[in-house]
């Protein structure tokens, strides 16, 4: 399946890998890695994750805090969001919309 990303959730991995990259050189790289194999995960089972709400599903990255959200339209896969886990699930409702 085709993976499109919103901006607003490239914006949301660019501060990600930027915050961990200063915590730890090379740590953004690493989540960034993280979320590419997470992308590889949803592209071969976009039905295997948790529901999110009636348009959206969640996968959850392994090692890092952050969620994938998304919606399968046909044959794309819109990704929404990558989530912080400690953050209010509501803030990313209004999102869910653009997907």
């Amino acid at each position: 399946m085709k993976i499109f990303i919103l901006s607003v959730a490239e914006k949301e991995l660019t501060d990600a890998v930027d915050y961990y990259n200063d915590q730890c050189p090379g740590l953004g790289y690493e989540f960034a890695a993280e979320v590419k194999h997470t992308f590889d995960r949803i592209a071969l089972f976009p039905e295997a994750w948790q529901i999110f709400s009636k348009r959206a599903r969640r996968c959850l990255l392994d090692r890092f805090p952050y969620g994938v959200l998304y919606r399968i339209d046909n044959d794309t896969i819109r990704v929404g969001a990558l989530m912080h886990l400690r953050r209010d699930p509501k803030h990313w409702h209004q999102r869910i919309g653009q997907l």
